[in-house]
């Protein structure tokens, strides 16, 4: 427990080196009040617009302005409240003390609450990044085992060599790749879209359904590195652990090679891959953006991508801040685990 208390300690240490770094980043870049009104606006409209972003304030304020949006603790005016459509708990008169959903403040172009855009899209890229991790995760230990138990033989060459493959190939070459090769080349065959999203709205009755046939490229795409890495990582693992003298007993016990392997082996060789497993998945969730730009799949790398081409920079912003907090919450799950496989950790 006090590891892990310890550890959330850290993290919110580092996910506050975020917050500035963002800030110093892209608070004021560029001319905001132009990318709102375009061309067309008038001075006074201007000088509003940069009132209500605080870029009238000096840097200093309009960092602890940004920090008390972005916090969950924060103090806010009835009006801010009100205008911000802040939802939360305030005690307090005029100005109230809060705890809130962050506030990610709006879009330059769509003027949508960012934290409200980057939820419709979170779904998306969860679904993509678990059905890639899931590829990733059985394949490469599967394959792991075998190369393993099989070392010496074409099974243990021929996974290594796939793998220092599947480690070598950016994600974007890979889904230009494979978008071209079987959303084209073979879409006879397979029936798999070049482009397409988890959902596809009807026509007639304008109704969203479900088309994970469209999930298929991508999660295969995003899914090949760290499956390659799984694999290399379990076959390493595997043959340490089984050169351990307590391998040797229970084959001396007369417990079956599957049992050995799968109950004794494996699980003790666990530890590495699982550090793999979570840090990637860490990874998918938040650095998808090429191969969810390339499938025209819609989750929070898309958003992204399509927000830095338009300098929509409050979705910028709010992306790389929940990118950070999912990084910091798989960290400290992956502690959990730890615990949970070998519980020589929780000591």
């Amino acid at each position: 427990m006090r590891h892990l208390l310890k550890k959330s300690f850290y993290s919110l240490l580092v996910l506050l080196g975020v917050v500035v770094l963002v800030f110093i980043m892209f608070q004021g870049l560029g001319d905001p009040e132009r990318l709102i009104l375009g061309q067309t606006g008038d001075k006074k409209t201007m000088d509003n617009i940069r009132k209500d972003l605080y870029l009238d304030q000096p840097k200093w304020k309009q960092f602890v302005l940004y920090l008390n949006d972005v916090s969950p603790i924060c103090f806010h005016t009835k009006e801010d409240i009100a205008k911000k459509e802040l939802k939360g708990i305030f005690i307090g008169d005029n100005t109230k003390v809060g705890l809130k959903i962050p506030y990610l403040r709006k879009s330059y172009q769509t003027k949508k609450n960012v934290g409200t855009v980057l939820v419709e899209a979170l779904p998306g890229t969860l679904l993509l990044a678990t059905a890639a991790m899931l590829f990733a995760s059985f394949i490469g230990i599967l394959l792991g085992v075998l190369a393993a138990v099989k070392k010496g033989t074409w099974l243990d060459t021929s996974a290594v060599f796939a793998s220092i493959a599947g480690i070598s190939a950016p994600s974007f070459f890979m889904a230009i790749v494979i978008a071209y090769l079987f959303g084209v080349i073979l879409h006879p065959y397979t029936g798999l879209n070049l482009t397409g999203s988890w959902f596809d709205i009807d026509e007639v009755t304008g109704e969203k359904y479900l088309t994970l046939k469209n999930l298929i490229l991508p999660a295969f795409t995003l899914g090949i590195r760290p499956l390659a890495i799984i694999t290399q990582l379990t076959r390493s693992a595997m043959l340490d652990v089984m050169n351990q003298d307590y391998i040797r007993t229970a084959y001396a016990k007369g417990l079956s090679k599957q049992a050995v392997i799968f109950k004794h082996a494996l699980r003790n060789a666990l530890n590495p891959v699982i550090t793999a497993i979570t840090g990637w998945f860490a990874e998918l969730l938040a650095g998808a953006f090429f191969v969810e730009y390339i499938f025209g799949w819609r989750g929070i790398g898309k958003i992204t991508v399509d927000a830095l081409e338009k300098l929509d920079y409050p979705v910028v912003m709010g992306s790389v801040l929940i990118s950070a907090c999912i990084f910091i919450f798989i960290n400290i799950l992956a502690d959990i685990l730890y615990g949970v496989v070998d519980p020589r950790v929780r000591n």
